[in-house]
């Protein structure tokens, strides 16, 4: 006996030093003699779990426990492989039988708490894993546990402090510096929480989520090519049907279809259930079909999704209504009503199942003065929808009669959302799932729920299904009808609007006055560009030709070479924005259209890289027209170049969003630069750009006349009073 002892003892030893063939072989010598010996059962047990052979683990140390009884360390480590082969329910058992034994077992708290996580019981892990580290404060995974629960119980500061002591701890912690990753990004704090994802990966080059989580980073920041690359870095390491999926979220972006395609097409091989990828190719044909005209092709495209849909049980309707928009249609001038109210209906029907499923209350409004307003977006910070739209209600509206929430759905902060919040009754903002977002806003039984820019945020869309009060607005954030069942209004502006304008919403249409809104001047001061920068002659006009490269319709490319030619020597300035994709199909369909006049691009037309804001001022300074792009107009661009007293060449097309710059410059009076054709564009191009005489007039008519379009309070009145009497007439 003696001697067995003696070689456990050995055993032991080599254990520790990490020699584990070593310590496995004596191990066996001493069950070989003594088959029931508990303790080298139970340590060969821990040795087999070390070597990731857990069902060998699970056994031995089974066995340990029927020859020596239950001990706390024990089932303890018996515990540690059931965790380690997904058997958590049998894990929880032993952890806590350990307990049961000893409630001050730090490790088996500890570990009762990572599984209580897993399995959804976050309070309950919370208070173990609290204890956990109170008994041992030097437990660096109770801390990281602690940490990733908090952040689920959506605690992020104190999330963050515990994390950051595991860190502590243990710096070398790949999966703290993931969590802490995953709680700063929830703060807002971005490049805190890209720093973090690329330490993680810097110490565990196959830690897959935290390759897509840098990847969703790159993605909320636009460095859309980046995130590619992260993506298949994570799916190089773990295919994923969730990666897959946000993977093409990306190509198509990047203006990538066919890949996009591809990337659904391979989530659903890995996951055929995937209501969100089934969504995504759905929307993609769906875009693909309308861009070819077949727009009967397209709304067949959506039948055939609603019986999918239809005949499926969805664990999570809202996760469809999440994954794609067909936000491509508002780049074709045509009626999208009749597509998008069938669109609009799938998305309604998928979230009252979601609202019975989570057993959701109708809205209840306060019913009191002054009337709760709140406003749902993710651009709640220096964005053009802010400055143009929801910027004038948050400075202006009366406070006497409004009780403004503002509900801010993204993760960026900055300067303006501090504004924001110190203007609000209430703010809400960070990151958190669908369900504490209804609570959230029901919590303040708003009567009124304004959406700025359905289309461009798809919680904004889950949001407005749901009917979470008695009165729902859209505005013109995204100029298209929400198609949404649930939208009772949307709210436009009458220098926007055509005359048969209410065919085009599935809504009830509100113009309001003038250009509908209070926008106030950036007053930048401009910095002074390079004259060589652009690729300019001295002395030759200048064109700016300012929209986002996929804003730009193949039907109207023989406007600019038409342009060059009228003006001989001139120069078009594009700008280089994302995504790449549609920027070299824009520039590959220019150089036709060239080639189609008999003249040379390279002579003509320069794309210049994005530039902050105070060396676009000085350009448009320097520059002697702007042109409205055709079709898809731009609002803030527009009035950004009324601020430099820019001339404009202004579109004026069949739908509101082709017609923001032209009702700009009908408020000031100067209805002579809006065409309405290609041959009055073209004309009125090589006019402004030409004429030097004429163009410095409109220029100081514009600069005379530029007042009016600032601080214009009359839209937020009549918002106002829209909202009145709809509350008094329900």
């Amino acid at each position: 006996m003696a001697a067995l002892s003696n070689e456990l003892q050995i055993a032991v030893e080599h254990h520790q030093a990490g020699r584990l063939a070593e310590a496995d072989s004596l191990y066996r010598r001493v069950l070989e003699f003594e088959p029931n010996n508990a303790s080298a059962l139970h340590l060969r047990g821990v040795l087999a779990h070390q070597q990731a052979r857990n069902e060998d683990a699970v056994g031995s140390i089974e066995k340990a426990i029927r020859a020596g009884g239950p001990h706390p360390v024990v089932l303890n480590d018996l515990g540690k492989a059931y965790f380690a082969l997904k058997r958590y329910r049998e894990a929880k058992r032993c952890f806590a039988k350990a307990l049961s034994l000893d409630p001050e077992h730090a490790e088996a708290l500890g570990n009762l708490g990572a599984v209580l996580a897993l399995t959804g019981e976050l309070r309950e892990a919370r208070s173990r894993l609290r204890k956990a580290v109170a008994l041992q404060p030097g437990y660096p995974n109770a801390w990281f546990n602690l940490g990733a629960v908090l952040r689920r119980l959506h605690e992020p500061e104190e999330a963050e402090q515990s994390c950051r002591r595991a860190l502590a701890l243990d710096p070398r912690m790949a999966d703290a510096h993931l969590e802490l990753g995953n709680v700063l990004a929830d703060l807002g704090k971005l490049e805190q929480a890209e720093a973090c994802y690329r330490k993680a990966i810097e110490l565990d080059a196959t830690l897959a989520p935290a390759h897509a989580r840098l990847a969703e980073m790159l993605k909320m920041t636009l460095r859309l090519e980046e995130a590619e690359t992260s993506y298949r870095a994570a799916l190089a390491l773990q295919p994923s049907a969730a990666t897959f999926q946000a993977l093409g979220g990306v190509l198509y972006e990047l203006d990538r279809p066919l890949e996009a395609r591809e990337a659904f097409r391979r989530a659903l091989e890995v996951d055929p259930e995937l209501v969100e990828a089934r969504w995504s190719l759905a929307v993609l044909r769906v875009i693909e079909l309308d861009d070819a005209g077949r727009t009967e092709d397209a709304a067949a495209e959506l039948e055939r999704l609603s019986a999918w849909l239809a005949s499926h049980r969805i664990d999570d309707p809202s996760r469809a209504v999440g994954a794609m928009y067909p936000f491509d249609l508002a780049y074709r001038e045509r009626n999208h009503r009749p597509l998008l109210e069938r669109y609009g209906g799938l998305c309604a029907g998928l979230m009252e199942r979601w609202r019975k499923k989570e057993r959701l209350r109708p809205a209840r409004p306060a019913g009191m003065q002054p009337i709760r307003v709140g406003v749902v977006s993710a651009h709640v910070h220096e964005h053009s929808v802010w400055n143009a739209i929801v910027k004038g209600w948050v400075g202006h509206m009366d406070r006497g009669r409004f009780e403004l929430s503002l509900f801010h759905l993204g993760i960026r902060q900055d300067a303006e959302t501090d504004y924001a919040r110190s203007r609000a009754a209430h703010f809400e903002a960070g990151a958190r799932p669908l369900r504490r977002w209804v609570d959230a806003i029901s919590e303040r039984r708003p009567d009124v729920l304004i959406y700025p820019e359905i289309g461009m945020d798809l919680t904004s869309i889950q949001l407005a299904c749901l009917r979470l009060a008695p009165l729902q607005l859209a505005a013109w954030g995204h100029p298209l009808t929400t198609g949404l069942p649930t939208v009772d209004a949307y709210l436009s502006a009458e220098l926007f609007e055509p005359p048969e304008a209410g065919e085009h919403y599935r809504e009830r249409l509100i113009a309001l006055p003038n250009l509908g809104c209070c926008y106030e001047p950036y007053r930048v001061e401009a910095l002074d560009p390079d004259p060589a920068e652009p690729g300019i002659e001295p002395g030759a006009p200048l064109l700016l030709c300012p929209g986002a490269p996929f804003k730009y319709a193949s039907e109207h490319d023989d406007v600019y070479p038409a342009i060059a030619r009228a003006l001989g020597a001139c120069r078009l300035v594009f700008f280089e924005l994302n995504p790449r994709g549609a920027r070299e199909a824009l520039i590959a369909r220019l150089k036709a259209a060239f080639a189609r006049a008999g003249l040379d691009y390279e002579r003509y037309v320069s794309f210049v890289p994005p530039l902050v804001r105070p060396a676009f001022y000085g350009l448009m300074k320097r520059a002697d027209v702007l042109l409205d792009t055709i079709g898809f107009s731009g609002f803030n661009t527009a009035m950004q170049a009324v601020e430099c007293g820019l001339p404009i060449v202004a579109w004026e097309g069949r739908f509101m969003r082709g017609r923001f710059a032209s009702g700009i410059v009908k408020r000031m009076k100067l209805d002579e630069v809006v065409a309405k054709t290609e041959k009055e564009y073209i004309a009125l191009a090589a006019k402004l750009a030409g004429d030097t005489a004429y163009r410095e007039q409109i220029r100081a008519r514009i600069v005379a006349a530029r007042d009016v379009l600032y601080g214009d309070k009359a839209p937020i009145r009549a918002l106002e009073e829209f909202m009145m009497s709809e509350i008094r007439r329900a």
